[in-house]
């Protein structure tokens, strides 16, 4: 894993982290058409770039092998220009008005989830997004990025939310402990999905 490097997130790659998280979160499952997809992998990108204070880019020469967004308490965030904070709430504010009973049963289970979580335990941080780019047929690139985080973070508990539709074993494999879960059905354009909302925690 020599040949991977870390860096702050280029801009020229943003357009590779929405595929890879419109592929890794299967947002084809509720979203139709080739724009759709796009408007809503960039407010993805964007709302989660807004939250994290930790944004750690991993590369093989000049490919984007990976990223995480982390939101870690008492750490400044990353600077969104205006205009892409403008594009996330106009994106949350037309999915609220508009897709009612889609993404609200999702949004309450982890605030639930939360709540709980919190009662009895004072988290430092949260993982926002990890993803690998499984194009260049690398292993390990998740674990290396996990890995970074700890090495920047050591000690510090974090949490992260993830359903049953992505690939939550890899958490499960690499230490973190189920903290929580909860059934939800979502329906999105007349397709319904039947996931389980978790909830893992770890100290690093």
């Amino acid at each position: 894993m020599n040949e991977l490097t870390f860096s702050d997130l280029r801009k020229r790659d943003y357009k590779k982290v929405i595929e890879l998280a419109i592929r890794g979160m299967n947002f084809r499952w509720y979203l139709k058409g080739r724009l759709p997809l796009k408007m809503y992998g960039k407010y993805f990108l964007y709302l989660e770039l807004s939250k994290a204070s930790q944004v750690i880019a991993c590369y093989r020469g000049e490919e984007l092998a990976g990223l995480l967004l982390a939101d870690m308490k008492g750490e400044r965030k990353f600077k969104l220009s205006p205009l892409k904070r403008l594009y996330v709430r106009f994106i949350d504010f037309v999915q609220h008005a508009f897709v009612k009973g889609g993404v609200e049963p999702y949004d309450d289970a982890n605030r639930e989830m939360l709540e709980s979580y919190e009662r009895s335990n004072d988290p430092d941080g949260e993982i926002c997004f990890l993803a690998a780019n499984k194009d260049l047929g690398m292993k390990g690139i998740g674990t290396e990025l996990l890995g970074e985080l700890a090495k920047r973070e050591k000690g510090k508990e974090i949490y992260l939310f993830t359903d049953t539709g992505c690939t939550y074993q890899f958490y499960e494999h690499r230490g973190f402990e189920r903290a929580g879960q909860k059934d939800v059905v979502l329906v999105i354009s007349g397709h319904r999905t039947d996931l389980t909302c978790l909830l893992f925690r770890k100290t690093l």
